[in-house]
């Protein structure tokens, strides 16, 4: 599935997962799946109380802080056991950082934050945001703390394509015409697979959500805090929730804004999410066309044709790319442009950056606002090096869920089910959900209800309009958690916290800083 992550607050700009491996999260390889919320019969187990012996020097570890590249912060490296089964058989090494509480106040712990992903970089986030941009109040009552997942980022980062082969990947057509093309498409698939598979190939094994939680909770008994305060954004919500439900009982204050919901088989993840996405674009259509550059429409023309006006725009693109001004050639096809407009989706912020961008590829034939869009959601930097967010990306959602298709031949069967979802990218987004089924590891996860029987009071924020993460979500997990408590934003946008709303930055805070959860029945904010 998409990118699932914050991003306004990893970095400036937008952040997103591009379009040739749109949808890479999971289903099942049966072909089968059109399961709903609720419909996992499997609730996650809570882990015994104790902790196991052969756990215990990981727990006991002390860790080493020293300066980081960024100043204000400290940096550390914890050990995690790579294979929790065994866990003599090898560490793996998590990159931790921190900005310890400014004061004034009693401090209140650690704070630990994740902006999602998978694959977004934790300690990324805590530098360049939530470290400094987080409210005063709760930076100077907390130490701000961040762990890069394993595999992820500074935690020995899986890879799996050098820059070059990645920006071939990134341009293969995801709307294959014929069999040419679809064989194009699949072999890009498998060579990602094979390259993520020759990197890591023991790590590739434990990359899974459960695996990252566990390290968590090794992280919070290494900072000395009796329970875990957390707050997770998009994927950042499944890590959480995890979290909740193998350790209920040292559950502090989690915010899980952006939910997933984890009872869902990945199928039905993506098509929801697709729905998402045709909900985004109809706010964004309905917002052009009442801008005087909107090169979509005219006023009063509908979302509906406007999605039609793009999409024969990409239909242009996909028979003759534009130039982008790019130093290594690189043009505007359909897959790069639909990654573009969909960047933009995540924040409505990005709407006008997003219209100049369409006006200029549809009315000057320069693709360059379209690619610097693209690229911004890949983390592809000028000279052209990624970074290993959609590696780590593809590694964690293809172990977490089986994949949601195993041949292209059941991807054109679902077709007309995600082009009803969303005329303008349910073709795309149903042929980016196929790189599972190539992957090199076999999936040791599965869709399953998270309750967290006795953890305290759970908030989980749902945005109405979120086109990544989409609002059931949020209303599905708050009913599955035993305590979960639902904060309603109803407005654009993926996430709600720090994103200008007063009373969803007041709700959470309160809680954050007096454990105060909204009420049993949720708050609705606007």
């Amino acid at each position: 599935m998409y990118l699932r992550r914050s991003p306004r607050r990893s970095r400036p700009g937008v952040a997103l997962l591009g379009a040739a491996a749109l949808l890479v999260s999971a289903c099942s390889a049966s072909g089968a799946q059109t399961g709903s919320a609720g419909a996992a019969e499997a609730a996650l187990a809570a882990l015994p109380r104790a902790t196991p012996s052969a756990l215990s020097p990981y727990y006991g570890q002390r860790l080493k802080w020293s300066g980081c590249e960024v100043p204000g912060f400290e940096c550390a490296t914890m050990k995690a056991p790579l294979d929790y089964a065994r866990p003599d058989a090898g560490d793996v090494r998590l990159a931790v950082a921190r900005k310890k509480a400014t004061g004034p106040g009693k401090k209140l712990g650690s704070l630990l934050v994740n902006p999602g992903g998978p694959g977004g970089s934790a300690v990324g986030y805590l530098q360049q945001y939530a470290g400094i941009g987080y409210p005063a109040q709760v930076r100077a009552r907390y130490d701000m703390v961040a762990v890069d997942p394993r595999g992820v980022a500074r935690s020995e980062p899986v890879q799996c394509l050098d820059g070059p082969r990645m920006d071939t990947y990134t341009q293969v057509d995801v709307t294959p015409d014929d069999r040419r093309e679809t064989d194009a498409l699949v072999a890009s698939y498998r060579r990602f697979a094979e390259g993520c598979g020759a990197d890591a190939p023991r790590l590739l094994r434990h990359v899974s959500t459960v695996e990252a939680a566990r390290d968590m909770d090794i992280l919070r008994a290494a900072l000395g805090d009796r329970k875990l305060t957390y707050v997770g954004a998009s994927y950042g919500t499944f890590l959480g929730a995890t979290y909740a439900g193998l350790f209920p009982e040292r559950v502090g204050r989690l915010v899980l804004d952006g939910a997933m919901d984890p009872s869902l088989p990945a199928r039905r993840l993506n098509l929801d999410q697709t729905k998402g996405f045709e909900t985004a674009f109809a706010s964004f259509a309905r917002d052009c066309v009442r801008q005087a550059d909107c090169p979509l429409g005219g006023a009063g023309a509908t979302p509906d044709r406007v999605g039609k006006n793009l999409k024969a725009f990409f239909g242009k693109l996909d028979a003759r790319p534009l130039p982008t001004r790019d130093p290594g050639g690189r043009t505007l096809g359909e897959a790069l442009a639909t990654t573009g407009v969909i960047a933009a989706m995540y924040d409505e912020g990005a709407w006008e950056q997003l219209r100049e961008a369409l006006t200029s590829a549809m009315k000057e034939n320069d693709g360059a606002g379209l690619l610097a869009l693209a690229d911004s959601y890949y983390e592809r930097d000028p000279d052209g090096r990624y970074a290993n967010l959609m590696f780590a990306n593809a590694a964690v959602n293809c172990l977490d869920l089986p994949a949601a298709f195993s041949s292209p031949e059941q991807v054109r069967d679902s077709l007309r089910t995600f082009e009803k979802a969303s005329p303008v990218f349910g073709a795309s987004l149903a042929w980016s959900t196929l790189n599972c089924a190539y992957w090199p590891v076999a999936p040791t996860g599965g869709p399953h209800r998270i309750e967290a029987k006795g953890a305290a009071p759970i908030v989980v924020v749902g945005t109405t309009r979120d086109p990544a993460t989409p609002y059931r979500w949020a209303r599905s997990l708050a009913d599955q958690l035993s305590s979960g408590r639902l904060l309603t934003y109803e407005g654009d946008g993926h996430t709600a916290y720090g994103r200008g709303s007063a009373c969803v930055d007041t709700a959470i805070n309160t809680y954050l800083l007096r454990g105060t959860p909204p009420p049993a029945k949720g708050k609705r904010c606007s």
